[in-house]
């Protein structure tokens, strides 16, 4: 499957995938699918956005409280179960967009630069005020990720956000001046004490919780020992990859720099 961006909303086409959110679940059909709808009963409506399309069909997002639609056979769905296999990499990407939008939308509800209440833009993905005409679109925050690696071992920490004990790669926002790179050596020293030697970019991920975009690395250990914050991070050891604690679920971009570090290491058997 394959997300296009560049089209925009038309009037061809007969069905539409329809993006239900409703708190943190997504709501799915029988299947366990994104439903699809007559395209013409969400085109020009306005509680159902449009998002872009996804394998030659387009998409919209509405909010459960405005779907009109529902007839009682969809049912909700954690959205990171949607990490778990639930989606695949083309369709967990617009599912992102789906909640990114919703969630931005909901906090730009009035004009950041006089204050007067926003509409939806007619054409484009955003909001506009009708006041002083300035155009908000979705807010996207860049965070690093990291696997910094000392030869079969592999540094993980544990956040008290973490569900049962999981560990994972260490990660956090960019600052204002901050390159990637920068920002990934400042927050792993910040929360584990360690400095890192050469880096390598693995690839990127849009992250819907709430609305980030997350840049991975791959990093070698330098020096230091560990001596984690007790803020951000509450545990952190070295660990070997075959002997891993609970990590993120395959679908994670967290699971993916893993997962490639311990391919690599088995090539070289």
């Amino acid at each position: 499957m394959m997300i296009d961006l560049s089209r925009l909303e038309s009037g061809d086409a007969e069905n539409a995938r329809c993006y239900v959110i409703h708190d943190q679940s997504i709501l799915l059909n029988a299947e366990l699918q994104v439903p699809s709808l007559p395209a013409f009963l969400l085109r020009q409506h306005p509680d159902y956005h449009f998002l872009g399309w996804l394998n030659g069909e387009p998409c919209y997002v509405c909010e459960l409280a405005r779907h009109e639609l529902d007839d009682g056979s969809l049912q909700p769905v954690p959205q990171r179960h949607m990490l778990a296999g639930g989606l695949d990499e083309a369709g967990f990407s617009m599912f992102s967009r789906a909640l990114q939008f919703l969630s931005w939308q909901k906090n730009h509800r009035y004009c950041s630069r006089c204050g007067s209440p926003t509409e939806a833009h007619g054409k484009e993905l955003c909001m506009q005020c009708p006041q002083c005409g300035y155009t908000q679109y979705p807010r996207i925050t860049p965070c690093i990720i990291t696997l910094v690696t000392r030869g079969e071992y592999a540094l993980l920490g544990q956040s008290a956000r973490f569900p049962n004990g999981m560990f994972s790669c260490l990660a956090g926002f960019m600052e204002a001046g901050e390159s990637a790179e920068q920002a990934l050596v400042r927050e792993v020293r910040e929360e584990t004490g360690v400095e890192v030697g050469q880096l390598s970019y693995l690839g990127s991920q849009s992250w819907p919780f709430p609305h980030s975009l997350m840049l991975a690395f791959h990093a070698d250990y330098a020096s230091g020992d560990i001596v984690i914050d007790d803020d951000e991070i509450v545990a952190a050891d070295w660990f070997h990859y075959q002997s891993l604690p609970k990590i993120p679920p395959r679908g994670s971009i967290a699971r993916t720099l893993i997962e490639s570090w311990i391919t690599g290491l088995e090539s070289k058997d």
